[in-house]
């Protein structure tokens, strides 16, 4: 059995885990990320990888953007200030000895729901996480699709409402600042409702109050619109939503799909199909081992 380790390091916690070449989960390990020095959480990378005793293949490794995949460099994470223009590619390879891949999650989460997940068999699939933020990834083929500078489907900065709500360091009206959980959440405080999730808010409209029906509105509205244009751009065979706001607010993704069917060309319709991820929170790792098995086949040929 070949083993492959996935890792996603996040501004709070990195998550280790050992997965075999059946994409099977089967040792994981999480610990604290430390933001100002990479080097010491790469080393306790190395320390978990020594301790699952097998023989790795590969590493694949997905963290905060902005990333400059084709050169594995973390740029200028917010949340990791001590890591902003490190190499990290190179330094986990010169640490552990292995290959290492570097993608960002979306992307890699969009790999695992396509070679394993809801989109197994499809030629082209597109995923979207709506969650803390908003993030997609394209697969052709089961691969990635990186575009010509590697930036491909970074989305979450897509202007669809001029001098719509803003949030962060996105532009004002970007769908990220419309319809992330963060967004949904932080407009509706703004409002004077309280709200602790996006979920709170669309209970609040359930039961009638007109504000919090406003802001699903507008979450419901322009997302679709939003999937729509990517259908008429990318014409995938599959659209696949992940992260809580879309698997845990009842009907969501219904609505969306709805919704979207109705923005297309009349002939296009019956093409919209929007499905849950069904991987779940690991589809990340699983993407990561994904990505070094794919590595070493190619190296291979």
């Amino acid at each position: 059995m070949k083993y492959a380790v996935g890792i996603d390091v996040g501004g709070t916690n990195t998550r280790v885990a050992l997965i075999n070449e059946k994409y099977e989960i089967k040792e994981r390990v999480q610990f604290g990320s430390d933001p100002k020095n990479p080097i010491k959480t790469l080393n306790q990378i190395n320390d978990v990888i020594k301790g699952f005793g097998e023989k790795i293949e590969g590493i694949g490794i997905s963290c905060p953007g902005p990333l400059d995949l084709i050169n594995g460099i973390i740029l200028t994470p917010p949340n990791l200030p001590g890591w902003h223009n490190f190499e990290l590619t190179k330094e986990l390879e010169k640490i552990t000895g292995i290959s290492v891949q570097l993608e960002n999650d979306a992307n890699l989460a969009g790999l695992a729901e396509t070679v394993i997940g809801a989109g197994k068999g499809k030629k082209i699939v597109e995923f979207l996480t709506i969650s803390t933020g908003v993030g997609a990834g394209l697969c052709i083929d089961g691969q990635i699709y990186r575009g010509a500078k590697g930036f491909a489907q970074e989305v979450a900065n897509c202007i669809l409402w001029k001098n719509g709500p803003s949030q962060g360091d996105l532009k004002k009206g970007s769908i990220e600042s419309i319809a992330s959980g963060t967004a949904i959440t932080k407009r509706a405080n703004d409002a004077g409702l309280e709200a602790a999730h996006a979920g709170e808010v669309y209970q609040l409209a359930q039961e009638g109050n007109e504000t919090a029906a406003m802001i699903m509105e507008d979450a419901y509205e322009y997302l679709s619109s939003f999937i729509a244009t990517l259908y008429g751009v990318l014409d995938p065979e599959l659209f696949v939503l992940s992260g809580s706001v879309a698997l845990k607010i009842p009907g969501f993704i219904e609505e969306i799909e709805k919704r979207a069917k109705e923005k297309v060309y009349d002939a296009l319709k019956s093409n919209v199909k929007i499905v849950p991820a069904a991987l779940g929170e690991d589809c990340g790792l699983i993407g990561a081992a994904c990505l070094a098995f794919f590595d070493l086949d190619k190296k291979k040929k």
